[in-house]
C-alpha cells in the first residue's frame, strides 16, 4: 500500500476526522457517567435505513463484568486458534494481549444491532439486503462513537472480535434477546497519541466510468 499523505482534511469540523487514532492505551481515570453519554448520544445520531437506529449499547465499567467478558473471549480465541493448528505460544500470547485490553480498558461499549424493527421479506435476496443495511447503519453509529470520544478528549478502539464469538459474549454478558454483537470499543482517557496512520492515495479507491469528467 503507497501511503498518501498528501491530502489533508483542512476545512472547520474534517480535521477532527483526520486527527482520530486509534488509542488503546489509557490513564487511570474513569470517564464520568456524562461523557459517556454524549459519546453515546452522537453515535445514536447516525444516519440508518428506514430510520429504524438498530444499533444497541451494552456499557461495562466494572472489573468484574469487563474481566468476565475478556476471560470467557480468550477461552472462545484459544480454542479456536488451537483448532485451527496454531503454535500454543502464539496462541497463548494472543490471549493474553486480548485479555489485557478488553480487562484494562476503564470503558467497554459492545456495539450490537437488533433486527426486531427491520423490514421482513419472505425471500432470501431480500432478508440478507436488509440485514446488510442493519449492520451498515450500526458500522455508521460506532463511527460516530469513535468521533464523539475524539471530539471530547477521549481515545478510543475498535475490537471486531465480537464477530467471532458472538453467541459466547451475549451468553456471558446475558444480553437481551436479539442483540447481535458487532464490535467492541474500548473507551477512556488516552495515556498516548496513539500511532499516525497511513491510507492509501486516494487516486487507487476512486472509479469513474467512460464518460464522467475527472
Amino acid at each position: 500500500m503507497t501511503p498518501d499523505n498528501s491530502d489533508r482534511l483542512e476545512a472547520p469540523g474534517l480535521e477532527l476526522i483526520a486527527g482520530r487514532r486509534s488509542i488503546r492505551r489509557y490513564t487511570g481515570g474513569t470517564p464520568d457517567r456524562r461523557l459517556v453519554e454524549q459519546v453515546l448520544r452522537a453515535a445514536a445520531w447516525a444516519p440508518s435505513a428506514h430510520n429504524r437506529q438498530p444499533w444497541r449499547f451494552a456499557l461495562l465499567a466494572a472489573a468484574v463484568s469487563k474481566e468476565r467478558l475478556a476471560r470467557a473471549m480468550g477461552e472462545r480465541l484459544g480454542a479456536d486458534r488451537l483448532a485451527d493448528g496454531d503454535d500454543p505460544g502464539a496462541v497463548a500470547r494472543d490471549v493474553a494481549r486480548s485479555f489485557a485490553r478488553i480487562s484494562g480498558a476503564p470503558v467497554i461499549i459492545l456495539v450490537c444491532l437488533t433486527m426486531a424493527e427491520m423490514d421482513r421479506y419472505p425471500d432470501l435476496r431480500r432478508r440478507e439486503a436488509e440485514r446488510l443495511m442493519a449492520i451498515q447503519s450500526t458500522a455508521m453509529a460506532m463511527q460516530n462513537l469513535l468521533l464523539a470520544a475524539h471530539a471530547l478528549g477521549l481515545g478510543a478502539a475498535v475490537m471486531c472480535a465480537p464477530l467471532f464469538c458472538g453467541d459466547t459474549v451475549a451468553a456471558t454478558l446475558g444480553l437481551p434477546a436479539g442483540w447481535e454483537p458487532q464490535g467492541l470499543v474500548t473507551l477512556g482517557f488516552p495515556a498516548d497519541l496513539g500511532k499516525p496512520p497511513t491510507r492509501r492515495a486516494l487516486a487507487s479507491c476512486v472509479w469513474r466510468p467512460e464518460g464522467e469528467s475527472a
